[in-house]
């Protein structure tokens, strides 16, 4: 592509670099000029313009943007994406409905390799997305780029961005109760707003009192394809009675704990073929916190292992709230 100021007469098919006022209109930056276009310059006192102009091989930005989108997203239904009509160099990708995003991450760095001018940026691996929300945009930064490095970031990328949509339909939620604990229903609202969100339904919801035996006949009775716990005291310990609860009732708990906060006293089970998350009090609160991570990914059935969470703390959640303040906050200085 060639790039620069020619004079006005010679600027017929060439794309306009940068906005023009021409009398009380304006010719915008990015449109291809025609015979009509060079008149109004040269009847605004134009004699030059600075235009980008297409060399043998080049693809322009918006036929770029198109064949990246259909590489990187080849049959964009089949992966729950919809994809928008380039302009100006760029093409999103959006969700087509609830899921969490599943992306080639060392394809996708190899594609940002390519050329400068090529571009795809991304929300992050496994981020949990709303119908319609943007996963990620394909921009072309200049107005032309080679074709050969489209075709290069192309196959270096192909079908490495999908919306994995939930494969859980519904599920239950066992309340513990304890005398002066926390409102459960504000707790429930909240949890089962997390899982409509996901498109799931809560259809099996039991209050029972804070203690292993009837928290394990709860659980060994729950319905739904998954099953969460909620309890009115927080779980301290891999043996405290939420774990020990779900061993009881034959299930088992693969990891108590994760490096998220807030969400550090989730736990993560099994009852037979369904899993079991042991939510965090925080899951009380509509607000963000590590039970969303982890009840994103298994409701849309990416596994979710204990090494999976290990690798949730670099890079990941850290909120101070107001109600768990830093203990140095609370201490007079020396």
């Amino acid at each position: 592509m060639k790039f620069g100021p020619i004079p006005v007469a010679d600027a017929n098919g060439a794309i306009l670099a940068h906005s023009v006022k021409v009398g009380e209109s304006k010719l915008r930056k990015g449109i291809v000029l025609a015979p009509e276009h060079l008149d109004q310059l040269t009847a605004a006192g134009h004699t030059s313009v600075t235009v980008a102009r297409l060399e043998p091989g080049d693809c322009h930005e918006d036929d770029a943007a198109q064949m990246l989108a259909d590489s990187l997203a080849p049959d964009p239904g089949a992966v729950g994406l919809r994809v928008t009509s380039p302009f100006t160099g760029r093409v999103n990708l959006l969700a087509d409905g609830p899921g969490v995003v599943v992306l080639d991450v060392d394809a996708l760095e190899e594609f940002n390799r390519v050329n400068p001018m090529i571009t795809v940026a991304t929300v992050p691996q496994y981020q949990q997305m709303s119908e319609g929300g943007m996963v990620a945009t394909i921009k072309i930064i200049s107005y032309a780029v080679p074709g050969a490095d489209v075709l290069h970031a192309s196959r270096l990328a192909k079908a490495s961005i999908r919306l994995v949509q939930p494969t859980l339909k519904t599920a239950g939620l066992v309340v513990t109760d304890i005398p002066g604990g926390p409102s459960n229903e504000k707790g429930i609202a909240a949890i089962r707003n997390r899982v409509e969100t996901l498109g799931m339904q809560l259809t099996d919801v039991r209050i029972v009192p804070h203690s292993p035996e009837h928290l394990a006949e709860a659980i060994a009775a729950m319905s739904g394809d998954l099953v969460m716990i909620l309890t009115g005291s927080a779980t301290s310990d891999a043996y405290d009675v939420a774990p020990q609860a779900v061993r009881a009732a034959g299930g088992q708990v693969d990891r108590f704990g994760m490096p998220v906060d807030p969400g550090n006293l989730l736990f993560l089970g099994s009852l037979e073929s369904r899993p079991v998350i042991g939510l965090p009090g925080c899951a009380r609160s509509p607000a963000l916190n590590g039970a969303d991570w982890v009840l994103s990914r298994v409701a849309c059935g990416v596994e979710t292992t204990g090494v999976d969470i290990a690798g949730m703390g670099v890079g990941g959640l850290l909120k101070e709230i107001p109600t768990r303040p830093q203990p140095r906050s609370s201490r007079k200085r020396n």
